[in-house]
């Protein structure tokens, strides 16, 4: 497989199933201030052609309702750098963002692995996606 090839598997519409990271920490992912809960279940929209998309935060169990664009980028690593990028902004005065690794990427499941530090310690937060439609 290339790596063009595991890229296109990401095109269409995901949903994050679940995220695997150690409970004894509160996660706040993507500068949000909402709690990892309110990713759970939140949906993903990727267009590789132009490595661009969306996530939506639905608003249930007291997380706010949310429709964010981003744009992405997958190296020969497998690294994904992720941006959020503003209403009337445009990605490429967009500075910072998220480093994300993509594992097992197919037709039906991917996870992406955000390493974060916790007490001085490395620690791995998996963001485990389901596909919804391609």
């Amino acid at each position: 497989q290339t790596l063009r090839a595991d890229v296109m598997k990401l095109k269409g519409q995901w949903d994050i199933s679940n995220v695997d990271y150690d409970r004894n920490y509160i996660i706040k992912p993507f500068d949000e201030g909402v709690s990892i809960n309110c990713f759970v279940g939140s949906s993903w929209t990727l267009i590789p052609n132009n490595y661009t998309g969306t996530y939506t935060l639905h608003g249930e169990n007291g997380c706010p309702a949310k429709i964010q664009k981003i744009t992405f980028s997958v190296d020969k690593s497998g690294e994904v750098s992720l941006k959020k990028v503003g209403e009337g902004e445009k990605a490429k005065k967009v500075l910072a963002g998220y480093k994300l690794m993509l594992e097992n990427p197919s037709e039906n499941a991917f996870t992406l692995v955000q390493s974060v530090t916790a007490d001085g310690k490395p620690m791995d937060v998996r963001y485990n996606f389901v596909r919804r439609s391609k």
